[in-house]
C-alpha cells in the first residue's frame, strides 16, 4: 500500500461495480490467516465494502499485483527452533481521520516464526500516544496468556518470562510504575492487567528501536525497504527466490 495514503477520506467518485470489489476483498481476507504481510492493507480495504471508491479498487488491485510478484512467499517454520515465545506490540496514534481512534497491532513469535498476529481499531479514542501504546500492550498480554497456556497442553514449558517489545518509552514506564496518576486514569483496568502479568513473571517488557519494531507492519503503510526488512525479521521468506 502507498505510504501516507488517504483512503479513509477519499471522495473521488464511487466504483461502478461494488459487488466486484466486495468479492475481491472477501477472497483476500482469507489470505490474512497465513499472510501477516497482508493484514494491514486488508484491514483498511475491508472498511469500504458498503460504498467503495475508484481509489479503493485500485488499492485492491495493487494487492493482487503484489501477490502475483511473490507467489512462493510465506511463513518459514524452522525445524531447529527452541520453541520459545517472544512478542512485539505497536500502536498508530489516532490514525483514523474519521473517528480519531488508534490502531493496535501485535505479533507473537514461536522460535522466530509468527504464530499469532492481529490488527485492531481501538474501541475508544486515546488521549495520548502512551495510552494507545499501552492498550496495544494489554491486547498482546492477553494473547500471550492464551498462547502460554495452549503450549503447556502440548508439553512445551516456558519457564522464563516472555519478552514483550515496545518502542514507546512512556508505555514501558507506566507498566513498571506501581503508582497510578492522572496519565493512567483512562486505562486503569489495562494497567492492572499488564502489571499482574509482570508480577507473575509471565512477561518482561523491553524497549526496542522503531526501525526494528516488526509490529509496525500491522499498524501503518511502509515503504519498500523497511517493509522488506520487517518481513525478513518476521521469518517470512519467498521459497521461489534464488538462494
Amino acid at each position: 500500500m502507498e505510504e501516507n495514503h488517504r483512503l479513509q477520506v477519499i471522495e473521488e467518485g464511487p466504483y461502478a461495480d461494488p459487488g466486484r470489489y466486495r468479492r475481491l476483498v472477501g477472497r483476500l481476507v482469507y489470505l490474512t490467516v497465513t499472510c501477516p504481510d497482508l493484514t494491514y492493507v486488508i484491514h483498511i480495504l475491508a472498511q469500504f465494502l458498503k460504498k467503495p471508491q475508484v481509489k479503493h479498487w485500485e488499492a485492491a488491485l495493487r494487492v493482487v499485483h503484489y501477490l502475483k510478484g511473490c507467489p512462493g512467499q510465506g511463513i518459514l517454520l524452522t525445524a531447529n527452533t527452541d520453541l520459545t515465545l517472544s512478542s512485539y506490540c505497536d500502536a498508530d496514534y489516532q490514525t483514523c481521520p474519521r473517528t480519531r481512534r488508534s490502531l493496535s497491532g501485535y505479533v507473537i513469535l514461536l522460535g522466530g516464526s509468527p504464530i499469532a498476529w492481529k490488527i485492531k481499531k481501538q474501541k475508544t479514542v486515546s488521549l495520548s500516544s502512551a495510552e494507545a501504546e499501552y492498550r496495544a500492550m494489554r491486547y498482546t498480554t492477553g494473547e500471550l496468556k492464551w498462547e502460554h497456556e495452549l503450549l503447556s497442553y502440548f508439553g512445551v514449558r516456558h519457564d522464563t518470562a516472555i519478552p514483550l517489545f515496545c518502542d514507546n518509552q512512556a508505555a514501558l514506564h507506566i507498566a513498571a510504575n506501581p503508582f497510578f496518576h492522572e496519565r493512567t486514569k483512562h486505562i486503569d483496568a489495562d494497567c492492572h492487567f499488564v502489571r499482574d502479568a509482570l508480577k507473575a513473571g509471565l512477561i518482561a517488557t523491553f524497549k526496542i528501536h522503531t526501525s526494528n519494531q516488526v509490529a509496525d507492519i500491522f499498524t501503518k503503510s511502509l515503504g519498500g525497504p523497511p517493509f522488506s526488512y520487517l518481513l525478513r525479521k518476521l521469518g517470512i521468506r519467498d521459497l521461489h527466490a534464488l538462494t
